[in-house]
């Protein structure tokens, strides 16, 4: 579907705004939004180091907090 909507001509914060209302738009049916392929593999690869105990779980705090001082 091909549409005609004239984004060039919006303001950044117009933009943004856009944006904010076609994801809530599209969270309304996430059934309909299919799965790329390789996000299988991608999953299936990290239970797989999971089990072998490569990889393991952080606390959701001590993970926001990693990458924040990553980036500082």
């Amino acid at each position: 579907m091909a549409t005609d909507f004239p984004i060039d001509n919006l303001s950044i914060p117009q933009k943004l705004e856009l944006m904010e209302r076609l994801w809530i738009d599209l969270e309304q049916r996430p059934n309909d939004i299919p799965s790329p392929e390789w996000h299988g593999d991608v999953l299936a690869q990290r239970l797989a180091e999971l089990e072998a105990g490569k990889t393991g779980f952080i606390d959701w705090d001590d993970a926001k907090k990693q990458l924040l001082d990553r980036h500082k």
